[in-house]
């Protein structure tokens, strides 16, 4: 699949991104349908001071073709995870919760992507990528912007597409029906910055008659087979924890369930080995490794074009990274978000051997494409980072995130979640 980058559509979205100053988010619009959503409290959760970096009043255009690649690039993908040899291989390094496969394949795959000068790039595979029922209220909420580009990048339909895809993972690992309660579970979760977010997939989740808690994993007990919260049963777990593996001792009733069978838990750890550990980049990036293993020439090609080159960091390698390390993005294996992530330009000799010390891949750095905001008035250029939330190969939903500096973040003026627009030719 060969593309030149000067169709139409595409020189159209360049300009857009480069000149638009258009602002299309309905900022009332958005906070009155999330507190219409939320309920009691949306008000203190809509009101603090993060909030304000976390929609961006503009929105990303894209090529609708560039979509089409990034969704051909994410199918490639699923198609390598699904040879045995590739199995065999991440299986062997994944921890032991990560062995078992009771079906599920996990909800709201997240791949994300730079859009770089010679075509779309994924740089990361999250499986419990947040934000998408944040960024559907946002999409929800957009003005005309001057371009009367239209199509928003989202399933025809956002809610319809959710409530599938729960009840397509309780068929995987339980052959029919569907859970009549499911279990929304992090970490402190009312602590958490997306926790307005678990607040609209309990929402969802009841709306079409499946009743939802959210609960923190020390809340759950695990007893004669059956995952309780309190003394509720719960059938069915929306795991947003970022222990992959479910190894932390406060884990323990979420892990005997996964384990046991108990109760159907998405993602799970062995999503997680199979698609979001980094070391995985390595063999997707890997063209002759895949051919040897039996994926088809044509997504060798799609992975080998839309990959960076990732290897994995090590004493072997170590020099030549570092004279190179320019060129090279260095991310820790077990790193979540953007923490321990360090561009190569930036580096000291001192954090190299820290990073040596540690688990890391280099990742060929591929640089983000980039979206004018105004800013009090200023214009300033904004990085651009894209994200698709899919399942089993179908788009959700597709989000940018605007942002300065080196990763992703939530405090950039005039950045935060923006909506994509689609450019046709």
């Amino acid at each position: 699949m060969h593309h030149t980058y000067d169709s139409p559509a595409q020189a159209k979205a360049k300009k857009l991104n480069q000149h638009c100053v258009c602002a299309t988010l309905d900022r009332p619009e958005v906070v009155r349908s999330l507190a219409n959503q939320l309920g009691d409290n949306a008000d203190e959760m809509l009101s603090s001071a993060a909030w304000h970096h976390f929609f961006s009043d503009a929105a990303v255009f894209v090529p609708s073709q560039d979509l089409d690649h990034m969704m051909a690039i994410a199918r490639a993908l699923e198609a390598a995870t699904a040879l045995p040899d590739y199995r065999r291989r991440v299986l062997s390094r994944a921890p032991q919760s990560a062995q078992a496969d009771p079906g599920p394949m996990g909800a709201f795959m997240g791949y994300d992507f730079h859009l770089s000068e010679e075509g779309p790039r994924l740089i990361e595979v999250n499986t419990n990528a947040g934000g998408a029922f944040l960024n559907a209220a946002l999409a929800r909420a957009q003005l005309q912007c001057c371009s009367g580009a239209t199509r928003v990048a989202w399933a025809e339909d956002f809610d319809a597409a959710v409530i599938a895809q729960f009840e397509n993972e309780w068929r995987a690992q339980r052959g029919s029906g569907r859970p009549k309660s499911i279990a929304i579970v992090d970490d402190q979760p009312t602590e958490q910055y997306l926790y307005p977010e678990f607040r609209l997939a309990q929402q969802l989740f009841r709306d079409n008659g499946i009743d939802a808690l959210i609960v923190s994993p020390s809340e759950l007990r695990y007893e004669s087979g059956v995952l309780y919260s309190g003394d509720k049963r719960i059938d069915m777990v929306y795991n947003r924890l970022v222990d992959f593996a479910l190894e932390a001792p406060e884990h323990t009733a979420l892990r005997s369930a996964w384990l046991d069978g108990g109760a159907v838990i998405t993602p799970n750890p062995f999503a997680h080995a199979l698609f979001a550990d980094k070391r995985n980049l390595a063999e997707w990036s890997d063209p002759s490794t895949l051919q040897n293993w039996g994926l088809s020439p044509e997504n060798v090609e799609l992975l080998r074009c839309g990959i960076p080159r990732t290897v994995n960091v090590a004493a072997s390698n170590a020099d030549d990274l570092w004279q190179q390390r320019r060129q090279w993005f260095f991310k820790p294996v077990a790193g979540y978000g953007s923490k321990g992530v360090y561009r190569g330009s930036k580096l000291t000799k001192r954090t190299f051997s820290q990073i040596l010390e540690s688990d890391y891949i280099a990742q060929a750095y591929v640089p983000p494409s980039e979206r004018l905001v105004l800013v009090d008035g200023e214009r300033k250029m904004l990085k651009v980072d894209v994200r698709l939330y899919t399942y089993r190969g179908n788009l959700i939903l597709a989000a940018a995130r605007l942002y300065q500096g080196q990763t992703t973040n939530f405090r950039t003026p005039g950045g935060g979640f923006a909506p994509i627009l689609l450019e046709q030719n």
